[in-house]
């Protein structure tokens, strides 16, 4: 198979798509040094996306077929429902010597590479905080995809937090876990912050506690390598305040809920793949 390497520190990134997820990783990308916003481009034809993109240094162009003559990789970052009728429209436009990244919830990788005409293709699956360079992305490889394809993908979403490879057949659950999971967790942020007002506190503060208490909780986990029931067990003393409160959390079925969420944001995305 004839290979056509990107180069890795001068490649020119594309998004075909200019929603939100295209803009929280361009600007995520461009926040962390990785590369230039003058690598960088997309199309829209409305003016707030346009904006949107020009106000950290991204080019936008009219047409999708400029961004692919421009760009040496591609990140299609539209809807589910319309990938294949993009996808469709632009084949004619990529050959083998672009790298084809997906970020659509429930697309499938044979599908994607049908619909292109090649294999080239990298299938991810990232969350809106790679805005603030926190993601949670995972990535498989198309058919054709190399290892230095694979490189250049994990430094490019590993520039906006942290990226897993795992097998195709895990994507629904990651969808449904991290893919939905941060919307679960405004909920909570909201819901600690109406508990904290209702107690008595005032909005400004309840809010900006309830946010630094999860972020904290989650850099427990995450920098002390502890299971989460033990940090938990931690907080909680005997006959205290925290076991009043989970006892509370336990009788309305929060932990069963949260795991219903992702269950059914996982099915979802399986009804969209089969759709």
């Amino acid at each position: 198979m004839e290979a056509f390497p990107i180069p890795s520190d001068t490649y020119k990134l594309g998004f075909i798509g200019a929603g939100k997820m295209a803009e929280n990783i361009a600007r995520g990308v461009v926040q962390s040094g990785l590369m230039p916003p003058s690598r960088i481009s997309t199309s829209h034809s409305n003016r707030i996306r346009r904006d949107a993109f020009e106000s950290f240094g991204v080019s936008v162009f009219s047409r999708n077929d400029d961004v692919i003559e421009e760009s040496d990789v591609l990140i299609f970052a539209v809807k589910p429902q319309v990938v294949k009728k993009v996808v469709s429209q632009v084949k004619p436009l990529l050959s083998k010597k672009k790298l084809l990244v997906s970020v659509a919830a429930g697309i499938k990788l044979k599908d994607l590479e049908e619909w292109a005409g090649q294999s080239r293709f990298i299938r991810v699956m990232p969350n809106t905080p790679s805005a603030v360079g926190e993601a949670a992305s995972v990535m498989s490889l198309g058919g054709s995809a190399t290892e230095e394809d694979a490189d250049i993908i994990a430094k490019l979403f590993g520039s906006v937090g942290k990226i897993w490879r795992g097998d195709e057949k895990l994507f629904d659950a990651v969808t449904g876990l991290s893919g939905s999971g941060p919307a679960y967790i405004y909920l909570v942020i909201e819901a600690l912050a109406d508990g904290g007002v209702a107690a008595g506190l005032p909005r400004e503060l309840a809010l900006g506690l309830a946010s630094q208490t999860v972020l904290g909780a989650a850099s427990m986990a995450t920098k002390t390598g502890k299971h989460p029931g033990q940090l938990k067990d931690e907080v909680t003393s005997p006959g205290g305040t925290t076991i009043a409160g989970i006892h509370e959390l336990e009788k309305g079925g929060f932990r069963g809920t949260l795991m219903n969420a992702v269950i059914a944001a996982a099915n979802r995305s399986r009804e969209l793949s089969q759709n």
